[in-house]
């Protein structure tokens, strides 16, 4: 019987999401995913951008196979990350939007605001993007397109 293999992930906050990352990384080990914390631990005022960076560049480079990032509203971490090259970053609200994130945008880093969902619809919406496979068909055109520009326009 072959086993399932379970993504890897990372998980990185700003000081305004300190609190509902360390509830998913007891609902993500709970589930028995392997979940490494990239910071921050302290409501201690750190800039969004190091973290968003640090977490997504982890992705960018195979180090792991999804990040889920959360500051106070998430569009922050949602800018930085969509500078790092490969990535696909989706801020997140819904549980529907989890899934066609997923689904359609084959989206492979996972932002949330902190004042926008509480803790029980986090959990919801991180277990939805988690088992949501990619489509494919007409979105991977779409996917396609992105990469190839990111390809010609990207500067190392």
């Amino acid at each position: 019987m072959k086993t399932r293999r379970l993504p890897g992930i990372v998980l990185a906050a700003d000081h305004g999401g300190v609190d509902l990352k360390a509830d998913l990384l007891r609902f993500l080990s709970a589930k028995g995913y392997a979940a490494r914390d990239m910071g921050t631990d302290a409501t201690d005022p750190v800039d969004y951008p190091d973290y968003a960076f640090a977490a997504a560049a982890a992705v960018g480079r195979g180090e792991a196979d999804r990040a889920i990032l959360i500051c106070k509203s998430g569009i922050g971490m949602a800018i930085a990350a969509n500078k790092v090259r490969g990535i696909r970053a989706a801020v997140v609200s819904t549980v529907p939007d989890a899934g066609l994130s997923r689904s359609h945008n084959d989206a492979n880093v996972l932002v949330l605001g902190a004042n926008e969902v509480s803790p029980r619809r986090a959990r919801s919406i991180v277990g939805i993007w988690l088992e949501t496979p990619f489509e494919g068909g007409r979105h991977r055109r779409r996917v396609e397109k992105i990469r190839r520009f990111e390809k010609a326009h990207w500067r190392e």
